[in-house]
């Protein structure tokens, strides 16, 4: 322990004010782009939300267009490697990692690529294309593919740079015993409460890649942390006709938030995940302040040890097409798929009426009025984060409303972004595992929920 005291002690004294402007200006400009609140269009944003949505504005007319083309690549590129394994793609390692998958995934990317044609030249019946299921599911990742443009190549000023160093030894000691995780997180679990959902998962994904997460460590921050933005949640408020009480429904679901994590991270299946890291790259972490030295001092050496890796400008941007791309060509077709199926189940079946009457008795037993009424949008959240909303909005209780529009929020496990962005990636999250999840997260906010509701309304 001796010798890392005075390596430690050592390497501090070389700190000097070039060094620390090397990680202190990328990670000031991407946490800057992340998570700095600023007014737009009557409401508050981020500067990469506003980017993304003017960039939307911008590109609308093509958007569908592009998705579809993303969808065919992606179908047409993974049967070819699957089936001929050309060298073109099994020796280039951006290809391959894209354009290699399971018989499993490679049939889901065949089907997204042709719903979304189907939907883009509206054939096949509405109950493909129509605004409640495939419409709505192309409209969704017209958007999401500006996000994760956007966020793709943002994001490695966020990573590589040192802020979730500092930030990690840092806040260790308050984020480690409160929800189980390293302190490295703190900045990834800001990002994914207050930010674009999809970016928050994403950011998950990629610390789980690069070894930063252990499986569980990662599954909790995406299946926890991974709320919608501040501005959607002024719209569910508005959809519900709730928005006239937009500051309590907000500290409502924060504290909802905040506490039913810290319960779900100590019972399974988020306590039972593997506690282990990604196993092609191993434990890149270590939070541990040595002896003789203070948290700044560490977090801060650290940190400019990162940013001295970090690289030029164009490995940032090569890095934020690895990004981009493994998102798109993975995600775009599997969220066509099973969204819009989702969407069909949810829209033209009563499924999720029949499965939610033991929440009808739940709710009535807590005292929420309309019960039975509302309990079928307590489960269609799983499906997409609109549906609840949609159920409820002629619900006559504005209490009912209201503990449902928080509801839809804090669930934040729904398959046409969460869920899928999950099952694609490397975190080892089973689809079981995420219907255990959102059932608990169900049970254990509605009466937390319902409190708040009473001591704030």
């Amino acid at each position: 322990m001796k010798q890392e005291v005075n390596i430690t002690v050592e390497n501090t004294s070389q700190i000097n004010a070039k060094k620390i402007m090397k990680f202190l200006i990328p990670s000031l400009f991407g946490i800057i782009m992340f998570l700095l609140p600023i007014p737009y269009n009557g409401t508050i944003n981020t500067p990469v939300g506003v980017l993304s949505e003017r960039l939307v504005s911008i590109l609308s007319k093509y958007l569908p267009y592009a998705v579809v083309a993303i969808t065919i690549i992606s179908a047409i590129m993974s049967f070819v490697a699957k089936i001929f394994k050309p060298k073109f793609i099994m020796e280039n390692k951006l290809l391959k990692d894209n354009f290699t998958t399971s018989h499993f995934y490679l049939f889901w990317r065949g089907v997204g690529a042709i719903i979304a044609i189907l939907v883009l030249n509206k054939w096949g019946g509405e109950i493909i294309y129509s605004m409640d299921t495939g419409g709505t599911m192309m409209s969704l990742m017209s958007t999401l593919i500006v996000w994760f443009l956007a966020a793709s190549y943002l994001m490695p000023f966020l990573m590589n740079f040192g802020a979730m160093d500092y930030t990690g030894t840092v806040l260790r000691s308050l984020v480690k015993p409160l929800f189980k995780l390293p302190g490295r997180s703190a900045v990834d679990l800001i990002t994914s409460w207050v930010g674009n959902v999809n970016v928050g998962v994403v950011l998950t994904r990629e610390q789980y890649d690069r070894g930063y997460y252990t499986g569980r460590e990662a599954a909790i921050i995406a299946t926890c942390f991974s709320a919608v933005s501040l501005p959607f949640c002024l719209v569910i408020a508005a959809m519900l006709g709730v928005d006239t009480a937009f500051i309590p429904f907000y500290i409502t679901i924060s504290v909802v938030g905040i506490v039913s994590t810290v319960i779900m991270c100590r019972i399974p299946p988020l306590s039972i995940i593997p506690d282990t890291y990604n196993a092609k790259i191993g434990k890149q972490i270590d939070e541990v302040v040595p002896e003789g030295i203070s948290k700044h001092q560490w977090g801060l050496q650290k940190a400019i040890q990162k940013a001295e890796l970090a690289g030029s400008l164009k490995e940032q941007i090569l890095s934020g097409t690895e990004i981009f791309m493994g998102i798109i060509f993975s995600l775009v077709p599997i969220v066509i798929a099973w969204g819009t199926l989702a969407l069909i189940i949810a829209t033209y079946t009563p499924l999720f009426t029949w499965i939610s009457y033991p929440f009808g008795y739940y709710l009535q037993f807590l005292g929420v009025e309309e019960a039975f009424k509302a309990a079928p949008a307590t489960l269609a959240g799983f499906a997409d984060m609109f549906i609840p909303a949609i159920l409820a909005a002629n619900i006559k209780s504005f209490e009912t409303r209201f503990i449902l529009g928080v509801l839809s929020i804090v669930q934040i496990v729904y398959m046409t972004e969460v869920g899928t962005l999950l099952i694609t990636s490397n975190i080892p999250v089973k689809f079981k595992d995420l219907v255990l999840i959102f059932i608990e997260k169900t049970v254990i906010a509605i009466p937390l929920i319902i409190l708040m509701t009473k001591l704030l309304l």
